[in-house]
């Protein structure tokens, strides 16, 4: 099992890089809004005949997390309704930039698809793409909590207690984490820069092997997607201690949230499809409504639910929305935490 690999602190953006990071956040949204405003084109028989052959979805973490699962349920139905197989792939590694970048340098014709999910590549600086600008937003899947999850041997029953069961233990609790940069890295940051708490982060290659060392106690807590730690805490294997969105999830009703305790927090977990750019606009089209229908229905939505997880339909450009808020957000809490990989 790969495993913790830890993070460095290094020096914080300057203002010339949060300049170029405006730059591309309009750059990015100007390109969302031209993929959404594909009613007004005719299509062209790119599109008609799309895909005549194989489909590769590439997942940025490995098989039995959250994004496999969501990326295996939406295949399923684009190969049923659009007449060709859409392949699931698990490229881990890096926090994701290595499927990221297998799908950026991909040929733009819609045949390799990336399953996008909240992971920042603002923590690093050396990559061989830019995000924001190297990908086309098509069209978002869900949105799911984080949820702050604990091994059942912590002495700690609420977000309160854990605050003072860490500081009587600096240094000594482990965080497992799905990779460096993801949101819920990023959310146990935030936690230890809102309380104090002195804690290790501990990274995974992807949510699956994290949780399952959580489970297996050689880690304390964790900031979980939802979907990958419901099952566990349902069955008593985890313990919940708060959810990390401004409401309480439906699916665990009586978990409160961490703001109730720690006012202002909040943090959530996105998932949807994108393709390199340049990817035909008439093509983004039709996955997009292909990936809405499914959305809409009930078999599905249900599916999603019991993961604890909401369906997030809508156009490329309220995808691109999503992307671009979310990266400004966690880069200014990669900022504040003075945090880049090494």
């Amino acid at each position: 099992m790969d495993r913790k690999v830890r993070g460095h602190v290094t020096t914080t953006h300057s203002i010339r890089e949060v300049t170029a990071m405006t730059i591309q956040r309009r750059q990015f949204l100007r390109l969302a809004l031209g993929a959404g405003a594909l009613c007004s084109l005719s299509r062209t028989a790119l599109a008609l005949n799309y895909p005549i052959r194989p489909v590769h979805i590439i997942v940025r973490f490995p098989a039995g997390g959250a994004d496999d699962v969501v990326a295996r349920l939406i295949g399923q139905w684009l190969s049923d309704h659009l007449g060709q197989p859409y392949l699931v792939e698990n490229r881990s590694g890096a926090s994701g930039n290595i499927a990221t970048e297998a799908v950026v340098r991909s040929p733009a014709d819609g045949y390799t698809l990336l399953l996008s999910s909240a992971a920042n590549a603002v923590v690093y600086e050396k990559l061989n793409f830019n995000f924001l600008s190297d990908i086309i937003p098509i069209g978002g899947i869900y949105r799911a909590p984080l949820v702050v999850v604990v091994n059942p041997t912590v002495p700690a029953q609420t977000i309160p207690e854990f605050i003072a069961y860490g500081k009587a233990n600096p240094g000594k609790i482990s965080v497992a984490s799905p990779g460096f940069g993801t949101p819920n890295h990023m959310a146990g940051e935030l936690f230890k820069m809102t309380t104090g708490v002195d804690m290790q982060q501990v990274q995974y290659r992807g949510g699956a092997p994290a949780v399952t060392d959580l489970v297996g106690g050689h880690a304390e807590i964790m900031f979980a997607v939802m979907p990958d730690a419901i099952e566990y805490i349902r069955a008593g294997r985890l313990r919940a201690l708060a959810v990390t969105t401004a409401s309480r999830s439906e699916a665990l009703p009586d978990i409160p949230t961490i703001a109730d305790f720690l006012p202002g927090f909040e943090a959530s977990y996105w998932a949807g499809i994108a393709g390199p750019k340049n990817t035909p606009l008439d093509i983004v089209e039709k996955l997009n409504q292909e990936i809405n229908r499914a959305l809409a229905d009930p078999t599905i939505k249900k599916r999603l639910a019991d993961m604890g997880a909401s369906v997030f339909s809508g156009s490329p450009a309220d995808f691109g929305r999503l992307i671009t808020d979310d990266t400004e957000k966690w880069a200014r809490v990669i900022r504040a935490a003075d945090i880049k990989a090494e």
